[in-house]
Protein backbone atom coordinates (compact mmCIF):
# COMPACT_ATOMS: atom_id res chain seq x y z
CA UNK A 1 0.00 0.00 0.00
CA UNK A 2 1.67 3.50 -1.09
CA UNK A 3 -0.08 6.71 -1.86
CA UNK A 4 -3.08 7.01 -3.77
CA UNK A 5 -4.29 3.63 -2.19
CA UNK A 6 -6.48 2.63 0.66
CA UNK A 7 -7.79 -1.00 1.49
CA UNK A 8 -11.46 -1.82 0.76
CA UNK A 9 -12.47 -5.14 2.09
CA UNK A 10 -9.06 -6.70 1.29
CA UNK A 11 -8.60 -5.64 -1.77
CA UNK A 12 -6.16 -2.55 -2.77
CA UNK A 13 -8.18 0.64 -4.39
CA UNK A 14 -7.34 3.84 -5.69
CA UNK A 15 -8.25 6.67 -4.45
CA UNK A 16 -7.05 8.80 -7.38
CA UNK A 17 -7.01 8.56 -11.18
CA UNK A 18 -3.81 8.35 -12.52
CA UNK A 19 -0.86 5.81 -13.31
CA UNK A 20 0.50 3.00 -11.51
CA UNK A 21 3.87 2.40 -10.22
CA UNK A 22 5.17 -0.61 -8.59
CA UNK A 23 8.71 -0.93 -6.57
CA UNK A 24 8.56 -4.14 -5.36
CA UNK A 25 5.97 -4.63 -3.19
CA UNK A 26 5.11 -1.45 -2.82
CA UNK A 27 2.26 0.50 -5.30
CA UNK A 28 1.47 4.07 -5.77
CA UNK A 29 -0.70 5.88 -7.93
CA UNK A 30 0.11 9.00 -9.11
CA UNK A 31 -2.78 11.20 -9.84
CA UNK A 32 -2.92 12.71 -13.59
CA UNK A 33 -4.07 16.25 -11.71
CA UNK A 34 -1.94 17.26 -8.80
CA UNK A 35 0.02 20.05 -7.69
CA UNK A 36 3.76 19.86 -8.03
CA UNK A 37 5.42 17.51 -5.67
CA UNK A 38 9.16 18.47 -5.93
CA UNK A 39 12.07 16.48 -6.00
CA UNK A 40 15.75 17.54 -5.41
CA UNK A 41 17.51 18.41 -8.86
CA UNK A 42 14.04 19.38 -10.64
CA UNK A 43 14.40 22.01 -13.08
CA UNK A 44 11.24 24.50 -12.01
CA UNK A 45 10.59 28.39 -13.21
CA UNK A 46 8.72 30.50 -10.48
CA UNK A 47 7.68 33.70 -9.73
CA UNK A 48 9.15 35.82 -6.81
CA UNK A 49 6.14 36.48 -4.34
CA UNK A 50 7.73 38.39 -1.41
CA UNK A 51 11.31 39.28 -0.22
CA UNK A 52 12.01 38.52 3.36
CA UNK A 53 15.17 38.68 5.63
CA UNK A 54 18.11 36.67 3.41
CA UNK A 55 15.51 34.95 1.14
CA UNK A 56 12.87 35.25 -1.51
CA UNK A 57 9.81 33.34 -1.46
CA UNK A 58 9.06 31.75 -4.84
CA UNK A 59 5.30 30.44 -6.21
CA UNK A 60 5.94 27.42 -8.22
CA UNK A 61 2.78 25.18 -8.42
CA UNK A 62 3.66 23.58 -5.22
CA UNK A 63 1.97 23.27 -2.24
CA UNK A 64 3.71 25.47 -0.20
CA UNK A 65 6.01 28.56 -1.02
CA UNK A 66 9.37 27.45 -2.56
CA UNK A 67 12.41 29.62 -0.80
CA UNK A 68 15.11 30.90 -2.36
CA UNK A 69 18.01 31.75 0.13
CA UNK A 70 20.49 34.47 -0.49
CA UNK A 71 23.47 32.49 -0.10
CA UNK A 72 21.99 30.14 -2.64
CA UNK A 73 22.21 32.91 -5.59
CA UNK A 74 25.22 34.12 -7.86
CA UNK A 75 26.19 37.41 -6.86
CA UNK A 76 26.48 40.00 -10.03
CA UNK A 77 29.78 39.41 -12.00
CA UNK A 78 29.96 36.06 -10.57
CA UNK A 79 31.92 36.92 -7.40
CA UNK A 80 32.35 34.35 -4.53
CA UNK A 81 32.29 35.59 -0.92
CA UNK A 82 29.66 35.95 2.20
CA UNK A 83 27.06 37.44 2.02
CA UNK A 84 27.01 41.03 3.55
CA UNK A 85 24.49 43.41 5.31
CA UNK A 86 24.84 45.13 2.22
CA UNK A 87 24.03 42.37 -0.28
CA UNK A 88 20.80 41.88 2.05
CA UNK A 89 19.98 45.69 1.38
CA UNK A 90 20.03 44.93 -2.55
CA UNK A 91 17.98 42.47 -2.44
CA UNK A 92 15.11 43.95 -4.17
CA UNK A 93 18.26 44.99 -6.86
CA UNK A 94 18.75 41.54 -7.82
CA UNK A 95 15.04 40.01 -7.42
CA UNK A 96 12.20 42.02 -6.96
CA UNK A 97 8.29 40.82 -6.28
CA UNK A 98 6.79 39.53 -9.69
CA UNK A 99 10.18 38.65 -11.24
CA UNK A 100 10.18 35.20 -13.16
CA UNK A 101 13.42 32.79 -12.42
CA UNK A 102 14.29 29.48 -13.13
CA UNK A 103 15.87 27.46 -10.54
CA UNK A 104 16.56 23.76 -9.40
CA UNK A 105 15.60 22.01 -6.69
CA UNK A 106 18.47 22.53 -3.47
CA UNK A 107 16.76 19.97 -0.92
CA UNK A 108 13.52 19.50 0.50
CA UNK A 109 12.59 20.74 3.88
CA UNK A 110 10.75 18.82 6.43
CA UNK A 111 7.61 20.58 5.85
CA UNK A 112 7.81 19.79 2.05
CA UNK A 113 8.86 23.36 1.19
CA UNK A 114 11.13 23.39 -1.43
CA UNK A 115 14.77 25.11 -1.45
CA UNK A 116 16.06 26.65 -4.66
CA UNK A 117 19.22 27.62 -5.79
CA UNK A 118 20.21 29.83 -9.02
CA UNK A 119 23.73 28.65 -8.68
CA UNK A 120 24.77 28.47 -12.51
CA UNK A 121 24.42 30.57 -15.20
CA UNK A 122 21.82 28.82 -16.87
CA UNK A 123 19.39 29.37 -13.82
CA UNK A 124 18.11 33.00 -13.39
CA UNK A 125 15.70 35.94 -13.89
CA UNK A 126 14.19 35.53 -17.07
CA UNK A 127 13.60 37.90 -19.43
CA UNK A 128 11.32 38.70 -22.47
CA UNK A 129 8.96 35.61 -23.19
CA UNK A 130 6.08 34.25 -22.83
CA UNK A 131 4.63 31.70 -19.75
CA UNK A 132 2.49 28.47 -20.43
CA UNK A 133 1.28 26.88 -17.50
CA UNK A 134 0.22 22.64 -17.55
CA UNK A 135 -0.08 20.28 -15.26
CA UNK A 136 3.19 19.10 -13.90
CA UNK A 137 2.37 15.42 -14.85
CA UNK A 138 2.49 15.91 -18.80
CA UNK A 139 6.57 17.23 -18.19
CA UNK A 140 8.85 14.32 -19.46
CA UNK A 141 11.68 14.12 -17.28
CA UNK A 142 14.82 14.48 -19.09
CA UNK A 143 18.30 14.95 -18.51
CA UNK A 144 17.82 18.19 -19.69
CA UNK A 145 15.26 20.83 -20.03
CA UNK A 146 16.99 23.82 -21.57
CA UNK A 147 16.09 23.52 -25.04
CA UNK A 148 17.41 25.58 -28.18
CA UNK A 149 14.53 25.06 -30.80
CA UNK A 150 15.71 24.77 -34.43
CA UNK A 151 12.20 27.03 -35.94
CA UNK A 152 14.01 29.96 -33.46
CA UNK A 153 13.05 29.82 -30.24
CA UNK A 154 14.06 28.32 -26.81
CA UNK A 155 11.85 26.51 -23.91
CA UNK A 156 12.64 25.90 -20.85
CA UNK A 157 10.39 22.89 -19.47
CA UNK A 158 9.71 23.50 -16.00
CA UNK A 159 8.99 20.23 -14.26
CA UNK A 160 6.76 22.35 -11.91
CA UNK A 161 4.13 22.56 -15.22
CA UNK A 162 5.37 26.37 -16.01
CA UNK A 163 7.03 26.09 -19.28
CA UNK A 164 9.11 29.43 -20.80
CA UNK A 165 9.22 30.11 -24.32
CA UNK A 166 11.37 32.96 -25.26
CA UNK A 167 13.89 33.74 -28.44
CA UNK A 168 16.99 32.06 -28.67
CA UNK A 169 19.52 34.60 -27.57
CA UNK A 170 22.56 35.82 -29.78
CA UNK A 171 25.03 36.00 -26.84
CA UNK A 172 24.98 35.12 -23.13
CA UNK A 173 26.33 38.06 -21.08
CA UNK A 174 28.49 35.97 -18.16
CA UNK A 175 29.18 39.04 -16.46
CA UNK A 176 25.82 39.34 -15.09
CA UNK A 177 25.74 36.30 -13.30
CA UNK A 178 22.44 35.28 -14.50
CA UNK A 179 20.58 38.71 -13.40
CA UNK A 180 20.88 40.62 -17.15
CA UNK A 181 17.65 40.75 -18.45
CA UNK A 182 17.75 41.81 -22.37
CA UNK A 183 14.84 44.85 -23.34
CA UNK A 184 15.87 44.55 -27.28
CA UNK A 185 12.57 44.98 -29.21
CA UNK A 186 11.68 41.04 -30.18
CA UNK A 187 11.11 40.75 -34.00
CA UNK A 188 7.70 39.68 -35.79
CA UNK A 189 8.98 36.50 -36.67
CA UNK A 190 10.55 35.41 -33.73
CA UNK A 191 7.36 36.37 -31.57
CA UNK A 192 5.17 34.39 -34.10
CA UNK A 193 7.28 31.58 -33.25
CA UNK A 194 6.90 32.05 -30.33
CA UNK A 195 2.92 32.33 -30.40
CA UNK A 196 2.61 29.46 -32.34
CA UNK A 197 4.56 27.26 -29.92
CA UNK A 198 2.44 28.25 -27.22
CA UNK A 199 -0.76 27.20 -28.57
CA UNK A 200 1.03 24.15 -29.70
CA UNK A 201 2.19 23.74 -25.95
CA UNK A 202 -1.59 23.98 -25.18
CA UNK A 203 -3.04 21.80 -27.63
CA UNK A 204 -0.47 18.87 -26.47
CA UNK A 205 -1.45 19.81 -22.63
CA UNK A 206 -5.81 19.99 -23.89
CA UNK A 207 -4.87 16.20 -25.50
CA UNK A 208 -2.71 14.91 -22.63
CA UNK A 209 0.28 14.44 -24.53
CA UNK A 210 3.83 14.18 -22.56
CA UNK A 211 5.79 17.57 -23.44
CA UNK A 212 9.32 17.21 -24.15
CA UNK A 213 11.50 18.58 -26.83
CA UNK A 214 10.66 16.10 -29.78
CA UNK A 215 7.24 15.95 -28.73
CA UNK A 216 6.64 19.91 -29.04
CA UNK A 217 8.99 20.33 -32.39
CA UNK A 218 6.70 18.03 -34.14
CA UNK A 219 3.45 19.72 -33.16
CA UNK A 220 4.93 22.71 -34.45
CA UNK A 221 5.95 21.23 -37.49
CA UNK A 222 2.37 19.48 -38.10
CA UNK A 223 0.70 23.16 -37.12
CA UNK A 224 2.78 24.85 -40.12
CA UNK A 225 0.03 24.29 -42.53
CA UNK A 226 -2.51 26.38 -40.68
CA UNK A 227 -2.69 30.10 -38.97
CA UNK A 228 -1.43 30.67 -35.63
CA UNK A 229 -4.78 31.98 -34.54
CA UNK A 230 -6.21 28.49 -35.52
CA UNK A 231 -4.52 26.05 -33.71
CA UNK A 232 -6.77 26.04 -30.73
CA UNK A 233 -9.92 25.54 -32.59
CA UNK A 234 -11.49 22.05 -31.84
CA UNK A 235 -10.93 19.88 -35.27
CA UNK A 236 -7.92 21.22 -36.55
CA UNK A 237 -6.10 20.93 -32.82
CA UNK A 238 -7.44 16.87 -33.09
CA UNK A 239 -5.86 16.47 -36.74
CA UNK A 240 -2.35 18.41 -35.66
CA UNK A 241 -2.45 16.58 -32.48
CA UNK A 242 -3.07 12.75 -34.49
CA UNK A 243 -0.06 13.84 -36.68
CA UNK A 244 2.61 14.41 -33.84
CA UNK A 245 1.42 11.43 -32.13
CA UNK A 246 1.70 8.92 -35.54
CA UNK A 247 5.42 10.76 -35.94
CA UNK A 248 6.29 10.08 -32.50
CA UNK A 249 5.31 6.43 -32.74
CA UNK A 250 7.27 6.24 -35.73
CA UNK A 251 10.08 8.10 -33.99
CA UNK A 252 9.99 5.59 -30.94
CA UNK A 253 9.01 2.73 -33.11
Amino acid sequence: MGHGTYMDEDRLTASVAGEVERVNKLICVRPLKTRYNGEVGDVVIGRITEVQQKRWKVETNSRLDSVLLLSSVNLPGGELRRRSAQDELAMRDYLQEGDLISAEVQSIFSDGALSLHTRSLKYGKLGQGVLVLVSPSIVKRQKTHFHNLPCGASIILGNNGYVWLYPTPGHQDEEAGGYYTSMEPVSLSDREVISRLRNCLLALAAHKVLLYDTSVLYCYEASLTHQIKDILKPEIMEEIILETRQRLVEHEG
